[in-house]
């Protein structure tokens, strides 16, 4: 029979699949080494076992002992998913900015979770490092395995990250472009391939708001380069020991607005579900492009599985609040018109003069309007209802024969949320401007929109 004795065993051998449509502006093929095939649906997996193991080799970690760390999630999860295995109790320390999602699995494995801010300073008491370091302390039978400057860490990824991807590519790999955070992955993985092609270009992908592309580029610490940034899993502001900024041949930033709206697109184009930073790593290589030919074969790391992110960069109303989607709304629309005046019927009009409007103009429906504001509707169909009952109601006052009013919608409405107001009783929808005119939305419009987006 064919098993394994247990989940670590799994860890590894993560397939390269080619990217077609999101890369299809390079010149050269781009493969995605993709890490989310591990069993804790992340790269970490690798290092986190090797950092248990190496710290068990040095009788740092005992039999029942507890696993103390500061993790963006996935590092937690490869060390959860051991210590399950091995018998050992795991804290995590987390900040603030990180997923509910994340938080949420780690528990799910058995770890306590203290969740920490973000904005402050790493040597702050606290911060998720010095926090965790403090526990680590005042535990009896614990260890922080600092994943930063743990540099079982890098070797992990060294002995296996970079022999398999040198494998796969049979030795042609051109480019390795990483989602630099800690300096395990990238300083690893570039150490082996670097040992075996020392033409290869490593790439590191950083976010804005970290020192790290700085600090490769000129050695300086300079903590004016840090400010808070959304993008999960890159960027540091402090360089860990696993960085040999030797190894990495160039750093380039992608803002947190870019590395999420190409997660999206990798997912949605190349049916591969992907995490933040894989985004921000495809995103990065798309601003080197001019530095890329034809017969180049470039690897980017995609980092992790976009369930981790389902309540941020998958979250509509999270990018919208962000500024980060691009969305057509009814301020857009009606900016796009070139005549817009509303065409509407007052309360104590009779409704034949809403029937000749409606003849007039080729409409189907009117507001009716009271003092300057919408008190109710009429319509075609509604008009034509009532007067097959009551011939008479030709001669009514509107208000007498008018229909509930059209909805009013804000003017940064996004255009596919108006499919919700409008529907076989309602057939439009009303907004208000910033002079305070209202304008009409009708099916036809939202229709002409959307096909021309």
């Amino acid at each position: 029979m064919a098993y394994y004795q247990h989940i670590l065993e799994t860890i590894g051998h993560t397939p390269l699949v080619k990217l077609n449509r999101v890369t299809a502006e390079l010149p050269c093929t781009v493969l995605a080494k993709v890490e989310f095939f591990n069993p804790g649906h992340s790269i970490k997996d690798r290092m986190a076992v090797k950092m248990i193991e190496d710290a068990e080799k040095a009788g740092l970690l005992k039999p029942g002992g507890t696993i103390i760390e500061g993790t963006s999630g996935n590092t937690g999860m490869g060390l959860a998913m051991a210590a399950i295995v091995k018998g050992y109790k795991c804290i995590f320390t987390i900040t603030d900015k990180q997923s509910k999602e994340k938080i949420d699995i780690l528990k799910a494995l058995g770890a306590e979770v203290i969740v920490c801010p973000t904005n402050v300073e790493p040597d702050d008491p606290r911060s998720y490092y010095s926090v965790a370091k403090r526990l680590a302390k005042e535990i009896p039978n614990s260890i922080y395995i600092d994943q930063y400057n743990n540099l079982s860490n890098r070797q992990a990824h060294y002995e296996t990250t970079g022999p398999e991807i040198w494998e796969q590519t049979e030795g042609k790999i051109t480019h390795l472009v990483v989602g630099a955070g800690t300096g395990g992955t990238i300083t690893g993985t570039g150490m082996f391939l670097k040992e075996k092609n020392p033409n290869i270009q490593v790439w590191a992908i950083d976010t804005y708001g970290s020192l790290l592309k700085k600090y490769h580029d000129t050695g300086e610490i300079d903590m004016n380069e840090v400010y808070p940034y959304i993008t999960e899993g890159i960027g540091e502001d402090f360089v860990p020991a696993n960085y040999d900024m030797s190894v990495i041949d160039h750093f380039e930033k992608v803002t947190d607005k870019d590395g999420a709206i190409m997660a999206r697109r990798i997912t949605k184009e190349e049916g591969i579900f992907v995490g933040y930073s894989a985004g921000s790593a495809v995103a990065g290589l798309l601003q080197l492009k001019d530095r890329l030919k034809p017969e180049h074969l470039v690897v980017v790391i995609f980092h992790d599985h976009g369930s981790r992110y389902v309540g941020k960069i998958y979250n509509d109303q999270w990018m919208l609040e962000r500024g980060f989607l691009h969305v057509k709304t009814v301020k857009d629309m009606l900016n796009a018109r070139v005549h817009d005046q509303l065409i509407a019927i007052e309360a104590h009009e009779p409704v034949t003069q809403a029937i000749e409007l409606m003849q007039h103009h080729d409409i189907g429906q009117l507001p009716v309007m009271k003092n300057g504001e919408p008190i109710g509707s009429l319509s075609e169909s509604g008009i034509f209802n009532k007067l097959l009952r009551d011939p008479h109601i030709r001669n009514a006052r509107a208000e007498e024969a008018m229909e509930k009013p059209f909805p009013v919608v804000g003017m940064d409405t996004p255009i596919e949320r108006l499919s919700a107001y409008i529907n076989k009783d309602n057939g439009a929808v009303l907004c208000k401007d910033e002079s305070g005119h209202y304008h009409i939305i009708t099916k036809y419009d939202i229709i002409v929109a959307l096909a021309n987006a």
